[in-house]
């Protein structure tokens, strides 16, 4: 078993663990009480985690809300939801509530945290690829509006995170390549995470492919440690996002755009940011800031991870664009691009003009 420290702005009292293993689900609690002085839990999880690992997290001490599953259902109807069943099972200032599932289910029960009686603990255990490797690291909550996608949260951390990667053998083959998207983002962004640790991610994905897709336990909790500690060293020099914490956006400008413009419930999140992260090079190569070798290196590797690159729907330029001036990225009403610069590094522009960020769609 790996374990790490998330230490936000170094401090001891917001610092939390995440434990990366196998077999982690059997023992939960005893993780969880060492973290947390709760007498009672709330486990928020959706009806297809629930049917393979609820009777794990159940105890004299936990409820459950089971929630539909889907991006569609992270809104203010859900989360309202969420505060009706805390406040029906009593849930009071000392207690917890666990997030059992993938992002949506992080994201959304975070943020009933942050709220809930001005703030309690909450625990994150993703269960997804994507949750492992970045939704539950960090402690962004939120839920989405209608105008966008995230656009309703606040900075929220959990007291720690358990990984057990068991729950990926049960993901399909759709919802492990939505996590290597992100994933892949990693191996674009390392140079400029400011990691005291150099882990040649970018080669450590093109050799490792077979073992990847193999879900070879060693090599997945390689894959996530790297991640992990990739995200961690961002968040641990910008919490809130003022500055270094924005390249984690990369590919999410045009993936937030493509998700609410196809109603949250046409491709998964992954999808989104892998066709994102393609359009992002493609303005890169375009605006002279990355190098051919470089495009066809990236380009080549999100093809070989064989994930979805090219648009399959056509958009109206100007929603389209508004839509990408409803993100939260958007400064001064500039929309901020994390652009590839070189391998493994990238760097943030707002001035692009409109025609050049619309002409891949």
């Amino acid at each position: 078993m790996n374990k790490l420290e998330v230490k936000i702005n170094a401090t001891k009292e917001s610092s939390y663990p995440i434990f990366i293993g196998e077999n982690l689900l059997e023992n939960a609690y005893d993780y969880i009480e060492q973290y947390t002085k709760a007498n009672n839990y709330l486990v928020v999880t959706n009806e297809t985690v629930y049917s393979i690992y609820g009777e794990k997290l159940k105890s004299n001490n936990s409820k459950f809300i089971i929630l539909p599953d889907g991006e569609i259902y992270k809104n203010m109807d859900t989360l309202n939801r969420i505060l009706d069943r805390a406040l029906e099972v009593k849930l009071e200032r000392k207690d917890a509530i666990i997030a059992l599932g993938g992002g949506v289910i992080g994201d959304i029960a975070g943020f009933a945290a942050s709220i809930y009686q001005r703030g309690i603990d909450y625990v994150q255990i993703p269960t997804t690829l994507l949750a492992q490797v970045d939704s539950s690291v960090g402690g962004k909550v939120a839920v989405n509006h209608f105008l966008g996608k995230n656009l309703i949260g606040s900075f929220y951390q959990p007291k720690l995170v358990l990984s057990d990667i068991n729950t990926l053998k049960t993901l399909d083959i759709r919802q492990f390549k939505t996590g290597l998207s992100e994933v892949l983002k990693y191996s674009f962004i390392e140079k400029s995470c400011k990691c005291e640790k150099h882990f040649n991610f970018l080669e450590f994905l093109q050799s490792n492919r077979t073992e990847i897709y193999n879900k070879n336990p060693e090599v997945l909790k390689k894959l996530i440690n790297i991640c992990c500690k990739l995200k961690s060293s961002i968040v641990n020099k910008d919490e809130k996002e003022k500055g270094l914490r924005a390249i984690l956006n990369f590919g999410h400008t045009y993936a937030h755009a493509i998700e609410k413009l196809t109603g949250y419930d046409k491709y998964t999140h992954g999808e989104a940011v892998s066709m994102g992260m393609k359009l992002i090079f493609d303005l890169s190569l375009e605006i002279n800031c990355i190098q051919e070798e470089y495009y066809h290196t990236a380009t080549n590797l999100l093809k070989d991870y064989e994930l979805m690159i090219n648009l399959k729907d056509e958009f109206n330029h100007e929603e389209f664009y508004e839509s990408m001036l409803s993100d939260k990225k958007v400064s001064d009403k500039k929309i901020n691009f994390v652009i590839p610069i070189a391998p493994k590094e990238v760097t943030i522009k707002n001035n692009i003009d409109k025609k050049t960020i619309l002409q891949g769609i």
